[in-house]
């Protein structure tokens, strides 16, 4: 175990049963999207959108995990939903009645939820968007108090 510099400690992690593949999906190809809005945005705006969601209290956004499930068990941001990549193709009526509404995905570092949401886009998800860092950035910048791996 060794102490980072934030003052938490920190182990290897091995609690996966089967190796994470980082690999593209087939179906998530990169294309330019179709919506004339931005297709990232900062966790410090999503932090905003998510305080002024508590205020309200209504759900204006959704915000989408898009890692996979033995990661989401190690961090999340709170109030987010878990829907893995590797799951979105075959899962993505779930989202249906979200079609209308903001989807804000992330993973880890961004490079996931770009494809995601780049591939929302693509199903007609017109205000899907990517939170750039990830909850990496997350940890960083918003919440220093979750553990970053």
């Amino acid at each position: 175990m060794r102490r980072r510099a934030n003052g938490f400690y920190a182990e290897p992690y091995s609690g996966t049963t089967r190796p994470l593949n980082y690999e593209p999906c087939e179906s998530l190809s990169m294309t330019t999207p179709s919506a004339d809005s931005p297709i990232e945005i900062d966790c410090r705006q999503v932090n905003e959108k998510l305080t002024a969601t508590k205020q309200t209290d209504s759900a204006e956004f959704v915000l989408l995990d898009c890692r996979e499930e033995d990661e989401y068990a190690l961090v999340r941001i709170e109030s987010s939903r878990l829907l893995p990549m590797s799951e979105i193709a075959t899962r993505v009526e779930e989202l249906a009645e979200h079609r209308d509404a903001e989807i804000i995905v992330y993973c880890h570092h961004g490079m996931r939820s770009l494809q995601v949401a780049t591939w929302l886009r693509q199903q007609g998800f017109a205000h899907a968007t990517s939170m750039i860092g990830g909850v990496d950035r997350w940890a960083i910048e918003i919440d220093p108090s979750l553990a970053r791996y």
